[in-house]
């Protein structure tokens, strides 16, 4: 990455360029790779990501195109639909993912899924995670089915994934284990400033709560040919 994006800021930017901005991110590249990938300047890239223009179809289809994904992703097209509903692939692999891997795949931050035994039975649902030294760790509210199950030690199960929609491949990561609260304050509050970004679902959530799996497996669905399988470099054009 470049000092310019560095210095990006996606306050007052348009949906459309948070979701360049994301994605770009997502795959690692800077202004300038984007930009040689769909025939642009760096320029009108950032200009894309940070000034609200409306590009025309034809730079969006080679915008889409150098991202790897595609134009209604792009705009948010899609947004509202579940992942998944393209074809496969042709001649999909799918194949394991060793731990070690596992962790790479999950470092940082992002959005998964918690099973957990409530109430009312067996639940499901989105939270956000941060991978922190072989724990992954959730903010939740102190009477939520997730902190119940840490203060009695049950065990849970957190999947995450990412998927590619325009190749139609991608991965999921699956922990199972035991959750526990935090209760040292000066830990907890360590863990919390390394915990970001904040709950999407908003204030409340402030129970620490880490998950120590006794488990962990991945699989990855690869399609020959597509950007990412082996033998296949960047996109250019």
């Amino acid at each position: 990455m470049n000092t310019a994006d560095a210095r990006h800021d996606a306050h007052g930017t348009s949906d459309l360029g948070r979701r360049v901005a994301a994605r770009r991110a997502q795959l690692g590249l800077s202004w300038e790779e984007v930009a040689e990938r769909a025939g642009s300047t760096p320029g009108y890239l950032a200009y894309v990501e940070e000034r609200v223009p409306t590009p025309g179809i034809e730079f969006l289809v080679r915008l889409a195109n150098a991202l790897e994904t595609t134009v209604q992703d792009l705009t948010g097209y899609t947004a509202d639909r579940a992942p998944g509903g393209g074809r496969a692939g042709y001649r999909p692999q799918m194949e394991e993912i060793e731990e070690a891997e596992c962790w790479e795949l999950l470092d940082g931050q992002g959005v998964g899924r918690v099973a957990v035994e409530g109430q009312d039975g067996l639940a499901v649902f989105p939270v956000n995670y941060r991978a922190l030294g072989g724990e992954a760790v959730f903010m939740t509210a102190a009477e939520s089915s997730l902190a119940r199950a840490s203060a009695s030690g049950e065990e849970v199960a957190f999947e995450a994934d990412r998927l590619d929609e325009a190749f139609s491949q991608g991965w999921s990561v699956l922990l199972v284990g035991p959750v526990r609260t935090v209760p040292d304050e000066a830990v907890a509050r360590r863990m919390r400033d390394s915990v970001t970004p904040e709950p999407w679902a908003g204030d409340g959530r402030d129970t620490l709560v880490a998950l120590s799996p006794r488990r962990v497996t991945g699989r990855r669905i690869r399609v020959p040919g597509a950007p990412g399988s082996a033998g296949q470099g960047p996109i250019r054009g």
